[in-house]
């Protein structure tokens, strides 16, 4: 529980915090004139302040809150997944994909990734299929509700119903008006109050390692031997080198195709800024995948993972923990709100990236070309539009984050993972294939697209099913299709591996097929 001083604290914290938010939302509103001002911007931003915006963006509360919980459950073997493995591929497929992806969209003015798709392969139909998948995302956005509910509720003594219903109402109701000229600032400041805190959190548990790595070492293993083995037969998710290595590689390279992601380089004016900006993204971006090593220090800190008798859920671990180190004397309830207000930082961050990406694509690639162009909407309508659509959005994720907090399985990650992992999977070969070939045929990358669907869905909800009802045998895959909780990594990386095969595979075919000719 937080004390009379870190809720009276937090309280002046989410004051501060509010009014700078809606000083930014109210000075990019007044430069929003039509849809394409409010994805992209309209102003010219800094390199370093996009950059700082993509690391935040990329860091969400699932970095900062949710994976160390899951670290604290299952330890080392979890470190190599989200520490290691994960973020070394996502910092490459940055550095390569980005400079490509933004010189084509700027050269056709793309808004989105739907709309960057039509533009590159020449197909409306496909663009079409790429926005109503992107409604994925929701899960996303539900995993940063819950998130942020579970920080505020920790450190408020408030419902988490309550606390959800407020967050909904804030986030979505500022992100109606401010759009990329807000974000952009906004996600600024959170990403430096995050690096901060990022320290302070990587730093806060350091004193375990006074008597050397390997007393810590027996410290975790004296609570479970299993925490300190590179992997943990007992986890849903780290059993084993090609769930915490391959699959984690592989989903890390695709991860990037996230639209409130790739499409952070489309906010660059200038081509000479693109160094820099990744530059500073994927170093902030490496710090902050070390959070997850709080985790570890929680673990100590609750070593059955329990406070005053109750069982401590994957997703309240790290908001309790915080609230409990940070609480003796003046000094460290500072730190602590400090603290707090960087876990808010990496929830609102990545929530404002993915509200305003999510509702410029279904705006621009679902409501214009269905219904927009026939009734010739000018600017003024689409925005209006725009606001219907991110209202929809707060009912639609308020009501599956609700289902989340009452009725919790082992973390809201999994409900995430599976949603975001399917979408980017989706969309991996065809970005892939429109960043360096030419002349690809639109039905191709739909092929793709569609083997990937196919293949996550099947792998993770078929394919179990088909084994716990008729017992039928998958070899090595049987292990991953076993259990209440299921790993979405196994069915992305699988999806993204048979999209390769398939896109590729039917480019292939299709060119040999022309030499013949």
């Amino acid at each position: 529980m937080a004390t009379n001083e870190q809720v009276f604290g937090t309280w002046l914290l989410i004051a501060l915090y509010s009014g700078a938010i809606l000083y930014f939302v109210i000075r990019g509103a007044r430069r929003v004139k039509s849809m394409t001002d409010y994805a992209l911007g309209s102003v010219s931003f800094s390199p370093y302040s996009v950059g700082l915006s993509l690391a935040a963006a990329i860091t969400s509360a699932a970095t900062f809150v949710i994976n160390p919980g899951l670290i604290a459950n299952y330890g080392i073997s979890g470190v190599l997944s989200y520490a290691v493995f994960f973020p070394l591929a996502t910092v490459v497929a940055l550095a390569v994909l980005t400079k490509s992806f933004r010189h084509f969209g700027q050269s056709v003015s793309a808004v989105s990734i739907a709309s960057w798709m039509e533009k590159k392969y020449n197909s409306k139909s496909y663009a079409l299929f790429i926005a109503i998948l992107s409604v994925l995302l929701i899960t996303f956005i539900v995993l940063i509700l819950v998130a942020l509910t579970k920080v505020f509720a920790s450190a408020l003594n408030a419902n988490e119903i309550t606390v959800l219903a407020v967050i909904v109402l804030f986030v979505f109701g500022y992100m109606m008006f401010g759009g990329a000229n807000a974000m952009v600032y906004t996600n600024t400041i959170q990403a430096l109050i995050m690096i901060v805190v990022a320290i302070i959190l990587i730093f806060s548990g350091i004193h375990h390692l006074n008597d050397g790595f390997g007393a810590f070492i027996d410290k975790l293993s004296s609570i479970d031997p299993s925490l300190t083995k590179p992997t943990n037969p007992k986890s849903p998710l780290f059993r084993d080198f090609y769930e915490i290595i391959f699959a984690q590689i592989v989903v890390g390279l695709a991860v990037v195709c996230q639209p409130h992601i790739i499409t952070k380089s489309l906010l660059l004016k200038k081509e000479s800024d693109v160094n820099k900006f990744l530059a500073t993204s994927i170093i902030v971006e490496l710090l902050f995948f070390s959070v997850v090593i709080a985790g570890l220090w929680a673990r100590i800190e609750f070593p059955d993972l329990t406070l005053n008798g109750i069982a401590l859920t994957n997703d309240s671990i790290i908001p309790t923990y915080v609230v409990k180190v940070f609480s003796n004397g003046i000094f460290a309830t500072v730190v602590g709100l400090l603290v707090i207000l960087g876990l808010i930082s990496a929830g609102m961050s990545t929530l404002e990236g993915l509200i305003q990406s999510l509702s410029s694509s279904i705006n621009n690639d679902i409501v214009k070309p269905l219904w927009g162009e026939k009734r010739k909407l000018s600017n003024k309508q689409y925005l209006s539009a725009n606001r219907i659509i991110i209202a929809a959005l707060a009912l639609v994720s308020f009501l599956i984050a609700r289902d989340q907090l009452l009725n919790p399985k082992l973390s809201v990650a999994i409900l995430a993972q599976n949603g975001v992992y399917a979408y980017f999977s989706i969309i991996f070969v065809p970005i892939l294939m429109g960043i360096f070939l030419k002349d690809v045929k639109s039905w191709i990358p739909f092929l793709a697209s569609i083997a990937a669907a196919v293949t996550h869905f099947s792998v993770y909800y078929i394919l179990p099913y088909l084994h716990e009802t008729y017992s039928i045998g998958f070899g090595f895959f049987n292990t991953y299709l076993e259990g209440i909780v299921r790993n979405p990594a196994i069915a992305a990386s699988s999806a993204i591996v048979i999209s390769v095969i398939f896109g590729f595979g039917a480019l292939f075919i299709s060119r040999l097929g022309r030499k013949t000719e």
